[in-house]
């Protein structure tokens, strides 16, 4: 056990989905999955395994922003015997073509911040995905006829609505990346992975649009957004 984790040796599985929220892990656990145990209450971070399609998978959240996500992944992957995370969250449009409900598999995730000079001493701000993982995931759309657009995000240490120019910081973005749509937590689960030799990727659905002026609801967020967490459960059980 860890400080921030009860669950026991072998309690969790070695491929993991990670909402940012508890209350969508528990809502995946409840609707997705069978002969579910509650493995994880501290700080009422839910943790859940169980199986899916006979495989067994465990559901834990992450919470919100890269230091929260830094913590459990590092954890999962050095303390659990964890391989392979994939992220499932929600995420801001930086592209007008995308739509509520578009459903984005990060390719590259950049980020302004210091995770990993702060962890690492590296000065690192840009850093992929498995290429392994993210080829499960491309061909599972592809049988399961559920679009997804492929991408470069932001990562933020800041929410985005409460940027005092977005607008600026969107033109900060190296022009090569063409970033589609920023999140809060991809890199420091990317960038875990590569330092402790594990796999990682990241999944998010448009919840809000920043040309459209589009937004979902906060239960939505939590219980809408089915399509990318079956296309993550498809993917999982094929690692």
């Amino acid at each position: 056990m860890t400080p921030h984790n009860e669950a026991k040796l072998g309690d969790i599985a070695n491929v993991v989905l990670m909402p940012g929220d508890p209350l969508r892990a528990k809502y995946i656990a409840d609707n997705f999955l069978e002969n579910v145990t509650l493995i994880n209450t501290v700080r009422n971070m839910f943790g859940y395994t169980g199986t899916y399609k006979g495989k067994k998978i465990t559901v834990f959240a992450s919470g919100m922003g890269m230091p929260s996500m830094g913590i459990y992944s590092y954890e999962l992957y050095k303390f659990y015997g964890v391989e392979t995370i994939i992220r499932i969250g929600s995420c801001g449009a930086y592209n007008e073509d995308l739509n509520l409900f578009d459903t984005i598999l990060v390719d590259n995730t950049y980020t302004e911040g210091n995770y990993a000079y702060e962890l690492n001493e590296e000065d690192c701000h840009l850093m992929q995905s498995s290429t392994q993982v993210n080829n499960v995931i491309e061909n599972t759309a592809k049988e399961l006829n559920i679009p997804c657009i492929k991408g470069n995000t932001l990562c933020s240490d800041c929410f985005d609505y409460y940027v005092k120019d977005v607008n600026s910081l969107i033109a900060r973005f190296p022009k090569e990346l063409n970033i589609i749509g920023a999140e809060m937590e991809a890199f420091a689960l990317f960038y875990n992975a590569k330092l402790l030799g594990k796999q990682a990727s990241c999944l998010l659905s448009v919840v809000d649009s920043h040309y459209k002026n589009q937004e979902i609801s906060a239960t939505d967020r939590q219980t809408s957004l089915n399509s990318m967490i079956k296309l993550a459960l498809e993917s999982a059980i094929k690692l």
